[in-house]
């Protein structure tokens, strides 16, 4: 493995523990100051709303400038948006600061997966996918379960102690991250790229709105579990920490053994179109039981399994339909779809869980119906474009190359 490439990997078990801190104290401490459960989602949906925006600007200026100096602004950005954040009791504000957070993170999350993208062999690039998923995987079990305990005993002290080691992170990437070739400096209008990198096709589109949908799903179940933990069963803060943490290890070893194997047999399409209808069957049992904790120690693991394997194979199957010197244009407007399920997906819920959480956690289950719906649909156009058409472009279908005459 390239020195450059290991560099960047840690970056993402770095990122995981310190953008972690605050998320699993944030219930809390949004119940501690009063304020209505249902701005629990909204904030989360603000700082999501950031990230929809930053994603595409970011991805065309890391194509076209440095993406260290674009990281290392991003990064500054999201310290200071995470300490003001709990600096008011200002809604209108602290809506604002979430925005502030996930707008400049949004700029290392783009542009670090178009690094990892663009330093891997294509032959390899769904491993270190995967390797870069686990990692993160690995730095969230660590962050929640530092933050939880910390929880247990501060709550505002959390973001500030966030804020100041991320400060050192960014300083980390600054004096590490080397930039891969050369930058595209092409001159022509900002506003030219973002329509290029919006140019998908027809089938590609379809993926990508199933990608919000399942984005919907898995934000709300991660977001709301959390929420279910610390507020209606009335668990600490610490509870919760152990509980992801669990579900990290299950994240990593998922990553390591399960991901690599299947990967073998060359039908990742086949695969992510199955993994939508196994997490809504998963998900509508576990909230139908009488035993909810027990099911969530149980069976959500199942559903953490299911979730780990998508991530790399979509990613990697996203990334095959970018030129080489755009992979953060096509990674920027793949992020903008995921943010946008991230936005919309705690948006409505605030209000649902409100009058019943577990209403929340059946309608994640439709959504994810609806993904495999339009995963169908999407395969279908890719066949009619590819056969139907006579296409002699390579096509990439459940990682099988397409040659038709």
């Amino acid at each position: 493995m390239k020195k450059s490439l290991m560099i960047v990997l840690s970056y993402y078990f770095v990122q995981g523990v310190l953008h972690n801190l605050g998320h699993v104290v944030t219930p809390a401490y949004v119940q501690s100051e009063g304020i209505p459960n249902y701005m629990f989602g909204f904030f989360f949906s603000a700082m999501s709303l950031g990230l929809l925006i930053g994603a595409p600007i970011w991805g065309v200026l890391g194509d076209r400038k440095s993406k260290r100096w674009f990281v290392v602004l991003g990064l500054v950005g999201y310290s200071f948006g995470q300490v003001l954040f709990v600096s008011t009791n200002h809604l209108v504000l602290m809506t604002f600061f979430r925005f502030l957070s996930g707008f400049s993170v949004s700029a290392a999350v783009t542009l670090l997966l178009s690094h990892v993208i663009a330093l891997s062999p294509k032959e390899e690039r769904t491993k270190y996918l995967s390797l870069s998923a686990a990692l993160l995987a690995l730095g969230t079990t660590v962050g929640y379960l530092i933050g939880g305990f910390l929880g247990d005993y501060m709550l505002v002290e959390v973001f500030y102690i966030q804020g100041a080691l991320n400060l050192l992170y960014a300083l980390y990437v600054f004096f590490t991250l080397k930039d891969q070739g050369q930058a595209n400096t092409q001159k022509t209008r900002f506003f030219y790229h973002l329509k290029e990198a919006a140019k998908l096709d027809r089938s590609l589109l379809i993926f990508l709105l199933a990608l919000t949908l399942a984005t919907i799903a898995a934000t709300n179940m991660t977001r709301y579990v959390d929420a279910y933990i610390t507020i209606d069963l009335g668990r600490s803060t610490s509870t919760l920490g152990v509980f992801v943490m669990i579900t990290g290890i299950v994240g990593i070893l998922t990553n390591f053994l399960v991901v690599p194997y299947l990967a073998r047999f060359k039908k990742d399409f086949m695969i992510m179109k199955w993994l939508q209808v196994a997490s809504a069957i998963t998900i509508f049992i576990i909230f139908r039981s009488s035993n909810v904790m027990l099911m969530l120690y149980t069976l959500y693991m199942f559903y953490i399994v299911l979730k780990s394997v998508f991530q790399p194979l979509e990613q990697n199957y996203i990334s095959l339909n970018a030129k080489e010197e755009k992979y953060g244009s096509i990674m920027g407007v793949r992020q903008t779809f995921f943010s946008i399920g991230m936005v919309l997906g705690p948006l409505f819920a605030g209000f649902i869980y409100d009058y019943n959480p577990r209403l929340v956690f059946d309608i994640s289950a439709m959504m994810f119906v609806l993904a495999f719906v339009l995963m169908v649909l999407s395969e279908k156009a890719m066949k009619r474009k590819n056969f139907g058409e006579g296409s002699t472009t390579v096509e990439r279908l459940d990682s099988i190359e397409y040659k038709p005459t």
